[in-house]
């Protein structure tokens, strides 16, 4: 099992990947992706970074994604902690980090600072 976070199942939709591909992986993600991922996807159409018929297709394809939504009690305490500890306002992408170090897996971000928050000491 592996935590996908918003920007790597945005960028799997807007390529020419085949998204069902991914369902090698079992992915799972916190319920806040699909909001986070249609969001930012409207936002590139809106700033018309992508066409509308890419932002079609990619949603579409988010709407097929093979990621599991999975809940976790706690998660949105986690996730505050883990924003404090590292210094960030926001909570969202603490949720994916949370969500992965509940299940005891790996996150698969293309987020940069995501990526640097592997190696911190979290407990």
């Amino acid at each position: 099992m592996i935590v996908a976070d918003a920007s790597a199942i945005i960028q799997a939709c807007l390529s020419e990947v085949d998204v069902q591909e991914l369902r090698a992986y079992d992915l799972v993600a916190p319920p806040l992706l699909w909001s986070e991922a249609t969001s930012a996807i409207h936002e590139l159409k809106w700033r018309r970074q992508i066409s509308g018929e890419l932002a079609s297709q990619a949603m579409q394809r988010l709407s097929h994604a093979p990621v599991r939504p999975r809940r976790s009690p706690g998660l949105h305490t986690e996730a505050w902690r883990i924003a404090e500890l590292l210094g960030w306002a926001k909570t969202y992408d603490a949720e994916y980090v949370a969500l992965a170090l509940r299940s005891g897996c790996r996150l698969l971000t293309t987020d940069a600072r995501l990526a640097a928050t592997a190696g911190c000491p979290w407990r």
